[in-house]
Parts: C-alpha cells; sequence; structure tokens
C-alpha cells in the first residue's frame, strides 16, 4: 500500500506545511516579524508565563525590532497602550524607538506615556541597558522634561507613588527647569531640597496639613500616601469618595475591612460609580479585571457585587452581533491554568488565561445567542451553557473544566465528524497543541487539515484564533478565511466584528496597526 505521509492527497498537498515548531516542539507556523511583534505588543508583559521566561520575551522583542521599520515600531506601540491598554511592553517599544534616528518617538512618546507609572517604566527601562544603553540620551531626557514640565500637581502627586525608580529620582535625572515658583517648590519638596512652604500647590499643603492633623480634610491625593497614617473609617469613606475608578475595583475588600460599608449610603455611591458606563470606558477596563474583583469580593455588599456584574456587562458591550452559525471554541487544557499577565514576585494576577478564555467564550455567548460553545483539551468538552446567563456565571462554568492536552484541532475534527454546517470558528488559545502533532506532518499542523475538511463543506466559513499568550506562532497559518489576533482587550472584539464584516483575514491584524496616524 502506498505511504499516505509521502503521497498525500490533493487537498493534503495543497496545505502550507508548517515552518517552525511551537514550546512543546509540535509542527507550527511562524508569524511575519510584523504580527509577531504585534502579537508580543498584545500579550507580553515581560514576566515568565508557562512556556516562556521574561528573558525569552525581551530577546524576542529586541530581534523583531531590527526587522521592522521605526514607522512600524511606533505605532505598534501606540496600538499596545491604547487599544490593547498593555503597560510595560509599550514602554518597552517606545524605549527601543527612542535608540533609532526616527521622527516618529516624539509622537509615540507622547501618546503612550500617558501617566507617571509609564514615565516612571519608561525611565526604568532606559536606564536598566534593556535596549542597549543605560543614559536616557538627549531626546528622551528632553520628552521626559516635557512630561513633567506639562503634568498637573494631580498628576505629579500620583507619579510620586511607586519606587525604582521613584519620581524623586526621576527628577534628579533630568533636572526639569519649573516655569514657576509653585512648581519649583513642588521639585523641592519632591526631592527633599529646600523648597518655599507657602509657594507649594495646594494638594500639597493640604496633604502636609493633614500629616499635621488628621481632623482636617482628607487631601486628594493617592490613598497610599495616606496609609501609614492613623486613618478612621471616615477617613477611609473620605477616600474612597475622590478615588479613581480602578483604585475603587481593587480596594473593595480594604473598605470591607475598615468598616466603610457600614457608613451610610456609602455602598450605594460606590455601586452607582463602578457601573457608570462613561466612567467604565474611561478607565480602560479589562473584562478579566471585573471577573478577578468579583471573585475576591465576597465580603463586600451584594450591591457593589452586583454593580460588578452591570459593569462586566458594559466592559463587553462592544462584543459584534454575528451573522450565520458562530462556534467558539476555548482552550481549557493544562497550559491554561497559568496567569494571564505572568508571574510576578509578590503579585501575580489570580486570573488565569482559562478565565480570559472562558470570558471570552461567554462574552460572544451572550451577544450571539445561537452560538455554539465547544471548550477542548484532549478532545472536546461537553458543556451546557444558558446564553441568557450574565457574562460572569457562563465564564465561571467554563473556567471550572481545566487540565488535560492541547489539541486545537479536537472541535473542528467533531464539526467534521457531525457535518456542521459553520459560518465562523473562534479559538482562544495560547496556541501550544501537541496531542494532534502526529498527524501527516507533512501536510501542515492538525488544524489546518481539519480546517481544510471543514471547508470542503462549508466554503465561506472562516477561523478566528485569538491568542492570549506571547508565543509568535499559530496552528493556522494567516489567509484570506483566517484570522489570527493576539490579546485580552476589548480591541480583541473589534478586530472580529471587522473580520467578520469584510470577510478577509490576511494580515487585517497589522493593517489595524498601521492605519494609526502618528
Amino acid at each position: 500500500m502506498a505511504n499516505k505521509s509521502v503521497f498525500a492527497s490533493l487537498m493534503g498537498r495543497l496545505l502550507p506545511r508548517s515552518d517552525t515548531v511551537n514550546h512543546e516542539g509540535a509542527q507550527a507556523y511562524a508569524l511575519t516579524p510584523r504580527h509577531a511583534l504585534a502579537q508580543l505588543a498584545a500579550t507580553g508583559t515581560l514576566h515568565r508565563t508557562f512556556y516562556a521566561d521574561a528573558r525569552e520575551q525581551l530577546d524576542q522583542v529586541l530581534a523583531l525590532a531590527r526587522e521592522v521599520e521605526p514607522g512600524f515600531l511606533a505605532r505598534t506601540a501606540v496600538h499596545s497602550r491604547e487599544r490593547g491598554h498593555m503597560k510595560d511592553m509599550p514602554a518597552l517599544l517606545v524605549a527601543l524607538l527612542s535608540t533609532l534616528q526616527s521622527p516618529d518617538v516624539t509622537p509615540a512618546f507622547r501618546r503612550v506615556i500617558d501617566n507617571g507609572r509609564m514615565l516612571r517604566s519608561f525611565v526604568q527601562i532606559m536606564r536598566s541597558g534593556a535596549v542597549g544603553r543605560k543614559s536616557l540620551g538627549t531626546r528622551p531626557k528632553r520628552l521626559v522634561q516635557e512630561w513633567l514640565e506639562q503634568a498637573s500637581d494631580i498628576e505629579i502627586m500620583r507619579a510620586a507613588v511607586g519606587q525604582d525608580p521613584s519620581l524623586a529620582d526621576v527628577v534628579r535625572m533630568v533636572h526639569p527647569k519649573p516655569a514657576t515658583a509653585s512648581r519649583q517648590a513642588l521639585y523641592g519638596w519632591l526631592i527633599g531640597r529646600p523648597y518655599d512652604a507657602a509657594a507649594l500647590p495646594e494638594v500639597v499643603r493640604a496633604f502636609e496639613a493633614f500629616k499635621r492633623d488628621p481632623s482636617a480634610p482628607v487631601p486628594d491625593v493617592p490613598f497610599q500616601m495616606l496609609t501609614a497614617l492613623p486613618l478612621t473609617r471616615e477617613h477611609w469613606a473620605a477616600i474612597g469618595e475622590k478615588a479613581g475608578w480602578h483604585m475603587l475595583r481593587m480596594n473593595l475588600n480594604t473598605f470591607a475591612r475598615h468598616g466603610v460599608f457600614e457608613v451610610d449610603g456609602f455602598a450605594e455611591r460606590v455601586a452607582a460609580r463602578l457601573r457608570d458606563p462613561e466612567a467604565i470606558r474611561r478607565a480602560r477596563v479589562f473584562p478579566y479585571q471585573l471577573m478577578a474583583a468579583y471573585a475576591m469580593t465576597w465580603t463586600v455588599p451584594a450591591v457593589v457585587r452586583e454593580a460588578l456584574q452591570d459593569a462586566m456587562e458594559v466592559a463587553v458591550g462592544n462584543v459584534p452581533v454575528l451573522a450565520g452559525r458562530v462556534v467558539v471554541c476555548p482552550d481549557v487544557s493544562g497550559s491554561m491554568a497559568s496567569p494571564v499577565t505572568g508571574y510576578r514576585a509578590g503579585g501575580t494576577t489570580a486570573v488565569r488565561c482559562i478565565d480570559v478564555a472562558a470570558l471570552v467564550a461567554a462574552a460572544v455567548l451572550r451577544a450571539n445567542r445561537s452560538a455554539r460553545v465547544m471548550p477542548f483539551e484532549r478532545d472536546v468538552v461537553e458543556i451546557d451553557l444558558n446564553p441568557r446567563d450574565a457574562v460572569m456565571t457562563n465564564a465561571r462554568k467554563l473556567a471550572a473544566i481545566g487540565g488535560g492536552g492541547t489539541n486545537c484541532s479536537a472541535p473542528v475534527e467533531r464539526l467534521v465528524a457531525e457535518r456542521a454546517s459553520v459560518d465562523l470558528v473562534v479559538f482562544v488559545s495560547d496556541n501550544q497543541s501537541w496531542v494532534d502533532a502526529a498527524k501527516h506532518p507533512h501536510q501542515g499542523t492538525g488544524l489546518m487539515q481539519a480546517w481544510a475538511r471543514l471547508k470542503d463543506r462549508n466554503p465561506e466559513a472562516r477561523l478566528v484564533c485569538i491568542d492570549i499568550q506571547p508565543y509568535a506562532t499559530t496552528q493556522a497559518q494567516e489567509r484570506a478565511d483566517i484570522l489570527n489576533v493576539g490579546g485580552f482587550s476589548d480591541a480583541v472584539f473589534d478586530a472580529i466584528a471587522a473580520f467578520a464584516e469584510a470577510g478577509t483575514g490576511a494580515d487585517r491584524w497589522v493593517d489595524e496597526i498601521e492605519r494609526i496616524v502618528l
């Protein structure tokens, strides 16, 4: 009998051969340098993941940056920050860009370095030597000076929270030139130099007054600057009233621990702010952040927990209504149990990759109630979901599965066996498929082989592969009917909507980045 692995069928010969291997040593397709950089920018956090460590991510970014033009590097940094809501990675990309002779560094810096935390991250990266130098250099120094000179007093106060480097360290490095007596006094106060107390900004004078006399009004400063002081329940309530949206979300248990929800009306006011649609949009909320908050706030009043569910519905409100028959395939294998933003000393998130995959699937199901959800590991896992249930509820059901090897072709093989009619298949995975690696190695990955068979019956079907980890390989090669997109922000939903409407996937995500006007 003829050797089928050599004498492949016509369909097999037409499939693209895999050109690399993934972290499990199984067949995969390498993304183009532009697409790989975009993938890392959308998912990389420069912390250890299940398969890759921080150094590997950094080395990949440095290598890819040398293969793309500076303009694309700048646009990727902006996309990573403004659409992907990332922090460390866009700061790294701007730091890399600052070492090149490119006019794009100034507009990219101004859009990416949009708060004090980002400023300190940029300076830390520059000083670390990661991008090839340990000094800021003339142009980066000027851009940091510009940020300090244009920041408001309260922005300076917010930026003063944090170390390595502290904002005082940054001020000492770049020597900004204060334009007013008030700003000169503020810089002196920050770095421990003599200053004119009468010229200090009002917010700083209020802070110093509160330190001397806690019966004074609570100043509008970052609460971290106050926690070393003897605060009462009423103080904490005043802090909560002035807090930003994310500060509220992240400190609900802190407020509960200090009895703040016992203050009349406080819980209701917090709930109203948490569910405010405009505040949610301004805060650039990751839906998974709401999932984490909901999972960890059993001690807060029911009205606040319900507000988090309402906020989730707002945060996933731009999930597209997709025409036709939709299938969503969340990966629930063992590797998906790793933290979505990587392992970080003292700050590892409780949210796992499987939680994000489950959340995406539940959100698509909520917007598309006839959609079919097919979680998979070695095989498809049977589950019964009610599309009318809240996104949180269905996401928790999916995330509770977990375990087993990764077989990305399993859901598509099931659809082929059922002779199912489908229009769109959406995968959410880390793309490290290996269970199906031994099937016809000369005919592409297992997923591409299964997809070819599904396309025989459904020639107009399209495939979206959402990758939520920074590994730069895929199981389905990009082409007109296949879209590879990375990340876990609402930008992913935008990409799905555009692909579903236009119906052509090749380089669509990269094109979205290219269209950014600096």
